[in-house]
């Protein structure tokens, strides 16, 4: 009779510093937060100033803004 071992996982997990706490800001590179938010205004005045949409103007922004970069990068 074999005794019962257990085998060691191969896949090793990510330590636990690796992981970002929640709330926890990403630093942007300098000047991306400025355009961030002006293609934001940008965004909300095109949509008539509506108010309610501060997040989705954000991450319109913030992609919009990513794009350019990536674009730019081609």
């Amino acid at each position: 009779m074999k005794p019962n071992v257990k085998k060691r996982s191969a896949v090793k997990s990510k330590p636990a510093a690796a992981a970002r706490p929640v709330g926890a800001s990403i630093e942007l590179p300098e000047g991306m937060w400025e355009r961030i938010s002006q293609k934001a205004y940008e965004l909300w005045k095109e949509r008539g100033s509506r108010e309610g949409y501060a997040l989705q103007d954000w991450l319109d922004a913030e992609s919009a803004v990513m794009g350019e970069i990536h674009e730019a990068r081609e």
